[in-house]
């Protein structure tokens, strides 16, 4: 599983024009779940998200977590962080998980983010979304479980 978090002052995404999710400062998060990946990975991925040092403490170092921060997570799916790369001049997504398990593997990671902090939002799973951000730093990181 992959996270590919960016630190942001804000963030929201649209669907159809609408905001279906939105935070201030926090993290914005891509999620892309992979074949094999399974709820202990899922939670490994969200330890991580929540307790990742990205913000800034008093002397200006990155050594405090979004708990810390008492920062906005916001997840959005995006199975293209699956796709392999390394060769050809189009990407594969054969090492990506079915929809219908990484539907259920990102609702899982939701659901368990929901308990495990107060301020989440989050994207629609497989709709064409807008992702509006600014990024802060910049600081963009990927995470992999």
């Amino acid at each position: 599983m992959k996270g590919l978090l960016q630190r942001v002052r804000q963030a929201r995404v649209e669907v159809a024009g609408e905001v279906v999710g939105s935070i201030d400062q926090g993290l914005l998060v891509l999620i892309g779940v992979e074949r094999g990946d399974d709820p202990a990975r899922a939670d490994k991925l969200l330890h991580r998200l929540l307790n990742y040092r990205v913000f800034s403490d008093e002397a200006g170092r990155m050594n405090r977590s979004l708990r810390d921060a008492e920062g906005g997570l916001l997840l959005v799916s995006q199975f293209t962080l699956a796709a392999d790369t390394r060769s050809g001049m189009r990407p594969s997504f054969s090492s990506a998980a079915p929809p219908d398990e990484g539907e259920r593997l990102y609702d899982y990671l939701l659901e368990r983010a929901r308990a495990s902090h107060p301020q989440v939002a989050c994207g629609r799973f497989g709709a064409d979304m807008q992702v509006h951000l600014v990024n802060d730093g910049p600081v963009t990181l990927l995470l992999e479980t």
